[in-house]
Formats: C-alpha cells, structure tokens, sequence
C-alpha cells in the first residue's frame, strides 16, 4: 500500500490506519527538525525597525538563560519563545507554547504562554494601553517566573553587541527536547515551581 484509498476519514478501515500509524510517528520523531527550520526563517522573516532579527533576539535570551545556569527547559524556552511571530503574531506567545507543551515542564510553557502580556510592563503605556495587564495573572503560582523570564531574558535581548551563541550551538538541546516522550507526567512536572536560577549562582 503507497496510499489509503479513502477520501474521507470515516471510511477508512483498520488496515489503512495501520498503515498510517508508523508515517505518523516517523513524522512527529521530525517536529525537532521543523522548529529549527521555522527558526532558521527568522534570520530573514523579521519585524522592521529593531536593530536584530528575531533569531537574534532568540539566540540572546537563549544564551543569556544559558550563562545564567538555567536548565535544558528554560535555555530551549527562550530560543523558541517567539517562533509564532511569523505565522501568528496576534498570538505568537500562545502558538509557541503549544508547540512546546508536550515536552516541557508546565512552570516553562506557562511563561511562554503569557509572556506578550507581561512584555507590556515595558512599553505598553507609550501607546496608551495597559502596563500593567500582567497583573490580571498575579495569583498564578508562575507569576514570578514569567516577571523574571521577561526581565531577564526578554526584554534584555535586543543588543547587537551581544555575544551570543550559534542556532548550532543549540540545535542538540532542541533535538533533546522534541525528543522527549510527549505530554509525560514526569517531564511536565504541573504545579512544581522552581523558578529561574538566581544570579548570585550563574555561571560566568
């Protein structure tokens, strides 16, 4: 069998899902792949106006988390915080956590879920709007993580004059990552804090 012979998905029989099951597989064990690709894009497909592309500013806070001593979970997060900008930039913080919620620890896609709000500390009043929506999430027991993804990996990572690391540097912990038993109670650890390193600790 090349291909099922169905047209509609209520037709098909238990043969051809059969078939279907192991090129499934083979193409989510491809999700790693795909991501760098998508963030590959970004170095090109990039908002005007700010002094680096989004694959820089993805690449600074990453390697800012990373200089900092912050886990395999948080480096990855802040590379791939802002994939959605391209394909969904009403909501690219929510696309991005989808794309990350099988695999991570729910603290760290929270925080990437949420972090457009809580960006607008930063600028939100300049064009008349809500500083302070971050607010509004103030009893989430990740409230201080994403203040603290954003102070400290976000909105910091806008410099050209950064050293950062290559995409290359990182693609093994994002193969590492996707390649994780998707949506493992063990791996998505929900309710568990643990928050940032602290920077008295950082590495150098």
């Amino acid at each position: 069998m090349k291909t099922v012979d169905f047209v509609a998905m209520k037709d098909g029989t238990r043969e051809e899902y059969l078939f279907l099951k192991p090129l499934e597989d083979e193409h989510i064990k491809g999700t790693a792949a795909r991501v760098i690709r998508e963030l590959r894009l970004q170095e090109e497909e990039t908002l005007p106006g700010y002094k680096i592309s989004r694959l820089a500013h993805g690449l600074q806070a990453a390697t800012r988390a990373y200089r900092e001593g912050a886990d395999i979970d948080w480096v990855v997060a802040a590379l791939l915080h802002d994939i959605g900008d391209g394909l969904a930039p009403q909501n690219h913080d929510r696309f991005a956590a989808e794309i990350l919620r099988p695999y991570m620890r729910e603290e760290v896609v929270w925080t990437v879920e949420h972090h457009a709000a809580f960006q607008m500390y930063y600028y939100a009043h300049h064009y008349g709007w809500n500083q302070h929506e971050r607010e509004k999430y103030r009893d989430s027991i990740y409230y201080q993580s994403c203040v603290d993804f954003c102070e400290r990996w976000d909105q910091s990572s806008f410099d050209p004059d950064y050293k950062t690391e290559s995409l290359d540097y990182f693609i093994p912990m994002v193969m590492e990552v996707f390649s994780r038993r998707a949506h493992d109670p063990a791996v998505q650890q929900k309710g568990v804090v643990r928050g940032l390193p602290m920077l008295a600790t950082a590495a150098e």
